[in-house]
């Protein structure tokens, strides 16, 4: 089993920035790739972005692309994503989740998953 705690979400004006963190324990070295995911209200869970753990190699959604990047770092097992330009609409909670395979844009391709952690964008 991997373990996921994300941390770091809040309150933030738009055009600010936040930076998530998602610290992974258990059995980390099955992991293959990590990806970000965010659910507003009345919405469903959709793909933010993922990540290559050991190549870093990156796919973002169009929505995010040229704001969010996504990063890990291996050695301390976590995974993160810098969040700038905030807009309301970025407003959800967002969950980070592993997969023993490659990097996936389909929430159905991960088996672990986070708590979640809210992010609000005021306007």
């Amino acid at each position: 089993q991997v373990q996921l705690v994300e941390s770091g979400g809040g309150l933030v004006q738009a055009g600010g920035s936040l930076r998530l963190s998602c610290a992974a324990s258990g059995r980390t070295f099955s992991i293959r790739a990590m990806g970000w995911f965010r659910q507003a209200p009345g919405k469903q869970r959709e793909f933010v972005a993922t990540i290559n753990w050991f190549y870093g190699s990156t796919g973002y959604a169009d929505s995010v692309k040229g704001r969010f990047t996504i990063s890990r770092d291996n050695a301390k097992n976590t995974l993160y994503l810098q969040m700038t330009s905030l807009k309301p609409e970025d407003t959800a909670v967002y969950y980070c989740a592993a997969r023993e395979g490659l990097p996936s844009y389909s929430r159905d391709d991960y088996g672990y998953w986070g708590q979640g952690t809210q992010v609000t964008v005021s306007s």
